[in-house]
């Protein structure tokens, strides 16, 4: 990795840390690289069953590096976008956590992650509008299906901030924390998640996404595939027998 990334592993967590606080994490093309190794690295390891994703000195990101941009820098990726993760997130669970601002792309990486845990005073926003840009990098996409429609097209028609109380009010966040405690919360979250089947989690992820987009009748013929490679699986004989032998499981992730 890069310094303006760190990443390290505790748990079976891979924590992923914006290494920007000069810039309030803005990203270049360096984080965006380290970025996408580090989740394919989390995808890769079957030791790590979650992702995390974070910024240093106190905020999680400003968006894209404006003075890069224009310096004619590409902090993009050929079918990943920008931070290498809001067009291919990783496959595993990912959980943002979540201080000061998470502005414009920095919203985006929030938005593209399954869980939200922010601290009290955080907000997020979509400026690009006042700078005559378009938040592309998915937040269009993304915010009308976590809160109401007519709320995510006020805030990005406006580009005025959504404080975390508000954002929890409309089920946008998991967990609030107190100031400088989100990574602490998005640990204990993780913590609730990693001691269960690591294929069993995968997989109810990507049930979860792709659902959005099936109908119910539908869904069961679709799910049914993954559900099969779950049940087909180790671990699932390893869930059953741990559980008849009164004993903490040995997952293998296969």
């Amino acid at each position: 990795m890069t310094d303006s990334v760190t990443v390290h592993q505790l748990d079976g967590v891979q924590v992923i840390s914006i290494n920007r606080p000069q810039a309030r994490n803005a990203i270049n093309r360096a984080v965006t690289a380290a970025v996408a190794a580090a989740v394919d690295e989390l995808d890769d390891r079957p030791d790590l069953t979650l992702g995390i994703i974070t910024g240093t000195g106190g905020n999680f990101c400003a968006g894209m590096d404006l003075k890069a941009f224009l310096a004619g820098e590409d902090v993009t990726l050929p079918g990943r976008g920008i931070a290498g993760i809001v067009q291919r997130p990783p496959r595993k669970p990912m959980i943002a956590a979540v201080e000061g601002w998470a502005l414009a792309a920095g919203f985006e990486i929030a938005l593209t992650c399954d869980l939200i845990v922010v601290v009290q005073d955080v907000c997020f926003g979509f400026p690009e509008v006042k700078r005559g840009l378009v938040a592309a990098a998915g937040g269009l996409l993304r915010l009308p299906r976590r809160i109401p429609p007519s709320i995510a097209m006020q805030l990005a028609l406006t580009g005025e901030p959504l404080s975390a109380v508000d954002a929890s009010r409309l089920g946008l966040v998991n967990e609030l924390t107190a100031p400088g405690q989100a990574l602490d919360g998005a640990l204990d979250l993780a913590r609730r998640i990693t001691p269960n089947g690591p294929l069993a989690v995968q997989i109810t992820k990507q049930i979860l996404d792709q659902a959005l987009d099936w109908t119910v009748a539908e869904g069961f013929s679709r799910q049914e595939p993954l559900v099969a490679q779950v049940l087909a699986s180790a671990d699932a004989r390893e869930g059953a027998a741990a559980f008849t032998e009164k004993r903490p499981p040995a997952w293998t992730g296969r």
